[in-house]
């Protein structure tokens, strides 16, 4: 417990000390006042009507409630919490091939599988953090241009939803860490986020039968946003998702005990 200890405080020091977090934060601060501004726009047509780039985006919201700017939250999640989540992992895993630091690293007095579970939990706990900032400058700019139609009722179910699919997305950032340490730097993991995103948006619009068995779409499809044509998830769909995962995990914890070695 000791080990796990000191390596989350050495981990917490990096990221503390590192420029990508208050990136990371400001960066999701001014999407979250973003969205807020989208539907101000919304709001007032006669304002987005003047640049057509505007005036499509603003179609796409389904109106200019809060019904629709919870929506609109609730798929900016389900894919930025995705990007956010895997950049960071990347970059948590991948720096200590790209630094070269990951000798240093492992000459310390802690076991590697501590190393990755607490460099997991840190990350895991920063992925929340991101979707609960973004989440609440959305809201308080919502608040800020006065979006109108606001009803009690949703907003509990709304919070209780988006909150879950954040977990859901910052649990699945251990494949990510599995392809940073094989691949001992940052392109390819970021390279696998992308990929997991465009297979993701591909099953849903071709084939959204198939998106029942892809992990990364099991929040979606809790969160009902695919559409009532996609399948809501089942137990084989939250066993892939878990299996995926445990298989991230341990495949994680095995390659730094073992593959590093040869």
């Amino acid at each position: 417990m000791k080990k796990i200890q000191a390596a989350l405080w050495m981990e917490t020091l990096k990221v503390r000390r590192t420029n990508i977090f208050p990136i990371s934060i400001y960066f999701f601060i001014f999407i979250g006042v973003m969205m807020g501004l989208l539907m101000f726009l919304s709001m007032h047509p006669e304002i987005a009507n003047r640049s057509a780039t505007i005036n499509m985006k603003t179609s796409f919201l389904g109106g200019s409630d809060w019904t629709a700017f919870f929506n609109l939250l609730m798929q900016l999640i389900l894919t930025l919490g995705v990007i956010g989540a895997g950049i960071i992992t990347s970059w948590g895993f991948g720096r200590e091939f790209s630094d070269r630091v990951v000798k240093d690293l492992l000459a310390l007095p802690v076991t590697r599988s501590s190393i990755v579970v607490s460099k997991l939990i840190i990350l895991f706990v920063w992925s929340i953090l991101l979707s609960l900032i973004v989440l609440v400058a959305a809201m308080l700019t919502g608040l800020a241009v006065r979006i109108p139609g606001w009803i009690e009722g949703e907003l509990f179910p709304f919070l209780k939803m988006y909150m879950v699919c954040a977990i859901f997305n910052a649990l699945l950032i251990t494949p990510v860490a599995f392809v940073a340490s094989a691949g001992r730097g940052y392109m390819l993991p970021i390279s696998f986020v992308i990929l997991v995103i465009i297979v993701t948006q591909l099953l849903f619009v071709g084939v959204p039968g198939f998106s029942y068995w892809f992990p990364w779409a099991l929040p979606a499809l809790y969160s009902g946003v695919a559409g009532a044509l996609v399948p809501p998830p089942g137990f084989f769909s939250y066993f892939i998702y878990t299996f995926t995962i445990l298989a991230g995990l341990f495949g994680t914890i095995a390659w730094w005990r073992f593959a590093d070695q040869k």
